[in-house]
């Protein structure tokens, strides 16, 4: 069965990353650019001043901590769990296709990408009132956005994305769960 899965997982990042070119090389690598969100990061941060008003000094911190924890423990699992990376597996490093010749580190299982990403969306998306439905959708606009760029530029299988995503999930619901304790304004308006 892991066999099974193995292959599929392939099958699919071999059609995502193969299926490139210079305009996609292009988004795929901007999009995958942490530091090119940090305006998205920031109109985030303000929607949820705009709700929260004094209590987003609790907010803050919490989301350092979150996607510190988040990323670090991805680090951990690659470290321990050392799945090579597509770009640097043998049996299919000669058909990835590299942009700017970005390959990353050694593993990757999990996406630390995958998993950041995810734990800010779900966390903010829990801390949101439930009228607030343009920035769910952009934020899950976002978290596909990046996890594709992914797989796409041959950084991470399709199943490091997906168990990033997992991850993720459960630490932003997690986070926000234990904040929304801490803090109560109109979140079920």
């Amino acid at each position: 069965m892991l066999e099974i899965l193995r292959g599929i997982d392939t099958k699919l990042l071999l059609a995502i990353n193969g299926a490139h070119s210079p305009t996609l090389d292009f988004i795929m690598f901007w999009i995958s650019d942490r530091l090119i969100w940090i305006p998205f990061y920031c109109w985030l941060l303000f929607s949820l001043y705009r709700i929260y008003l004094k209590d987003t000094l609790w907010i803050l911190p919490a989301i350092g901590i979150m996607v510190t924890v988040s990323d670090q423990f991805s680090v951990l699992i690659k470290n321990n769990v050392a799945r090579l990376r597509p770009c640097h597996e043998p049996t299919i490093s000669n058909i990835i296709h590299l942009v700017k010749n970005y390959c990353g580190g050694q593993y990757g299982f999990f996406s630390s990408h995958a998993s950041n990403s995810i734990s800010l969306a779900v966390f903010v998306i829990m801390m949101l009132p439930k009228t607030k439905t343009a920035i769910r959708y952009q934020l899950i606009a976002f978290v596909i956005m990046i996890g594709y760029s992914r797989v796409y530029l041959g950084a991470h299988y399709p199943g490091d994305v997906i168990s990033g995503w997992i991850f993720g999930a459960f630490f932003g619901w997690m986070t926000a769960t234990l904040l929304k304790k801490k803090i109560s304004p109109i979140i079920n308006k």
